[in-house]
């Protein structure tokens, strides 16, 4: 049974007003991280065709797909230290058009060899940093009892990668190579002008007045940016890894065209953004705890069940789709997390230090699973290791998150 101090939290979400003004300023943030999301997974959906026309390796193929995500995940570190500073107004603007430029260039001359490819991917990276700047924007506009539930309606953005791999492969076979990648530039200018002229900081907001490299370090000594950072790379991770690997593994492990394995990964991520508010919703009544020990079961069912490689119908198809459910909702359980125990004025650091360990999270997983094909014509190893890492994740949570969660609230939802 819950504390019944719990239920009069459930109360007070319920009843604590929220401005029509929070509500549109998560609106334009969730827009902002999609469309963000959507052109820093461009090169995903076309890994295969460049893998058959570069003549590349599996693994030049992971590392092609992973080069965006590890930049994109390292650099949400200054940016959300910069939005703790400067605010969202800034930022989202600035970072939507910085991500313009790698776009145009790998659409008109970044596609013609493996080296372009890789520099154009770098610098790709920076629309991944956009999960930084929306996470204490929107924090900021909503009270406490209400941030997971809005943080994860703004992780609703990360949808943007189902854009991208309905459409990438459709334009590029209907009209050329540089087409979605000249849309998505469009795209990017149009919200960033939006960005400019409507978006606002929250009244009340906390700036820091210390000097950045002093904060970073100081949010580097909360066990909160840890835990929570562990616990992110599993969940996150998992879904990057998915979401950019998953063509790859579904044209090279049954035979699927790139159009169908690019639809099907579409399908896995849209399942994963629907259920990444239910996670923080869930996570404010009954807390994150129990929220993210119920993903992580899910996602060690679901690796030991794919990892037999059963038949995509039905068996193969539920496996994935459940593991998707499982890490959208235990993405956003994270973030309740860190709504709930970060300091108010480190949440953007806070934010960047865990988002950084969930791109990175992302990174790997790729790399080992092109290695691991390349070496033993299976992807069981790699499918058994996510296993092993969820379930490490899993008993982390039931102990250590578990102890701090009681420790810091009392009373809160530990679950």
């Amino acid at each position: 049974m819950f504390q019944p101090s719990t239920r009069r939290s459930g109360t007070e979400a319920e009843r604590t007003p929220v401005s029509g003004r929070a509500w549109l300023m998560l609106a334009l943030a969730t827009i902002g991280f999609a469309v963000n999301f959507w052109a820093w997974a461009l090169l995903s959906p076309l890994g295969p065709r460049f893998k058959d026309t570069l003549e590349l390796t599996s693994f030049q193929q992971s590392l092609l797909v992973a080069v965006p995500v590890v930049v994109g995940s390292l650099g949400r570190i200054p940016v959300g230290a910069l939005t703790d500073r400067y605010g969202g107004r800034v930022m989202f603007p600035l970072v939507s058009t910085a991500t313009i430029v790698p776009v145009i260039y790998l659409g008109l001359a970044g596609h013609s060899s493996l080296g372009a490819l890789l520099v154009g991917g770098f610098f790709l990276g920076i629309g991944g940093t956009a999960f930084a700047v929306g996470v204490p924007f929107v924090s900021a506009w909503f009270p406490p009892e209400r941030r997971g539930l809005a943080i994860g309606v703004f992780g609703m953005g990360m949808g943007g990668t189902a854009i991208s791999a309905l459409t990438t492969v459709k334009l590029v076979k209907a009209h050329g190579m540089a087409d979605p990648f000249l849309l998505t530039a469009a795209v990017l200018v149009a919200y960033a002008v939006v960005a400019a002229l409507f978006l606002r900081d929250a009244p009340g907001r906390t700036v820091p007045d210390e000097p950045l490299p002093r904060r970073l370090a100081a949010t580097l000594r909360l066990g909160i940016t840890w835990q929570a950072a562990a616990l992110y790379a599993v969940a996150f991770g998992g879904y990057v890894a998915f979401s950019v690997y998953l063509p790859t593994y579904l044209k090279t492990g049954y035979g699927l065209t790139q159009t169908d394995a690019a639809n099907r990964m579409a399908g896995f991520v849209l399942l994963a953004v629907a259920m990444r508010p239910v996670g923080g919703w869930l996570a404010d009544r009954t807390g994150p705890v129990r929220v993210l020990s119920m993903a992580l079961t899910t996602v060690v069912a679901g690796a030991v069940l794919q990892s037999f490689t059963p038949a995509l119908a039905p068996l193969g198809t539920v496996a994935c789709l459940i593991m998707a459910a499982a890490l959208g909702a235990g993405s956003g359980a994270v973030f309740a997390l860190v709504a709930l125990l970060a300091p108010a004025d480190k949440v953007g650091s806070v934010t960047g230090v865990v988002g950084a360990a969930g791109g990175l999270g992302g990174f790997v997983p790729p790399l080992v699973m092109g290695s691991v094909y390349g070496a033993l014509g299976s992807y069981a190893l790699g499918l058994i290791l996510l296993a092993l890492v969820a379930g490490a994740a899993l008993v982390f949570t039931g102990t250590g998150v578990r102890r701090t969660v009681t420790r810091r609230r009392p009373a809160a939802l530990a679950g």
